[in-house]
């Protein structure tokens, strides 16, 4: 995910500055998403859509245990990623004087100091991307396009991601233009619960609504048969 930033970067840079210098560099962000979702690797706010449809449906206890087992250990991996990617790009010599510039540009916008506007932008941000792996198994061949248009609204409207958001957080921490805990208290809080609130509540929830009549009906008849 750390390539969303960096190729933003790199767009950014080598981009005059316009009005449709974000446009075109939100290009970028759409990259890390690609390389991700297309590779079926596990992506956090993925997991907020597909975790939580097996909660609601059965829940049980057990399944919420698992699904919570789950959050935590992609989160964890995927924001040890992060770092570990800010950590690699941060040496100045890796790059020209105008990359670094621009990483370090788009690294200070990735910490807002008003916690409740991160918290909103990450709640559209869950949405968008929650509902983008709704889309995805219908997609087909239009998979890549999907994704690409999906993650660059995210990126051109400045919206909050979790992951692709940290990579450029730990930049700036680095940087040393924010502290840990500004990371931490204005950057993964709000961001987090943001995230977590539009991929549960407004895909999962609304999402699945619409299919729970006929997983119910699927549920009887299979209790029917098992009975006869």
């Amino acid at each position: 995910m750390g390539f969303s930033f960096l190729t933003e970067a790199l767009l950014q840079a080598a981009t005059p500055k316009t009005l449709s210098q974000h446009a075109i560099a939100s290009f970028g962000y759409t990259v890390g998403f690609i390389l991700v979702v297309l590779a079926r690797q596990q992506l956090f706010t993925e997991s907020t859509l597909t975790a939580v449809l097996p909660v609601v449906t059965r829940r049980d206890f057990k399944t919420l245990l698992a699904a919570g087992r789950l959050w935590a250990i992609v989160l964890a991996a995927n924001l040890v990623g992060t770092w570990i990617f800010a950590t690699l790009i941060h040496h100045s010599a890796l790059f020209s004087s105008d990359v670094n510039q621009a990483l370090q540009d788009i690294a200070q916008q990735s910490i807002p100091p008003d916690f409740f506007v991160t918290m909103v932008r990450a709640f559209f941000a869950g949405w968008l991307i929650a509902l983008m792996v709704w889309i995805l198994p219908s997609a087909q061949s239009a998979r890549l396009l999907t994704v690409f248009l999906v993650t660059h609204v995210v990126a051109s409207t400045r919206l909050s991601h979790i992951v692709a958001g940290s990579s450029e957080a730990a930049y700036d921490v680095f940087s040393g233009t924010a502290t840990i805990s500004q990371y931490f208290n204005l950057f993964l809080v709000p961001t987090l619960l943001g995230n977590i609130i539009g991929g549960t509540l407004m895909v999962t929830v609304l999402n699945h609504g619409s299919i729970a009549p006929e997983i119910h009906g699927r549920n009887q008849q299979g209790s029917l048969q098992v009975d006869s």
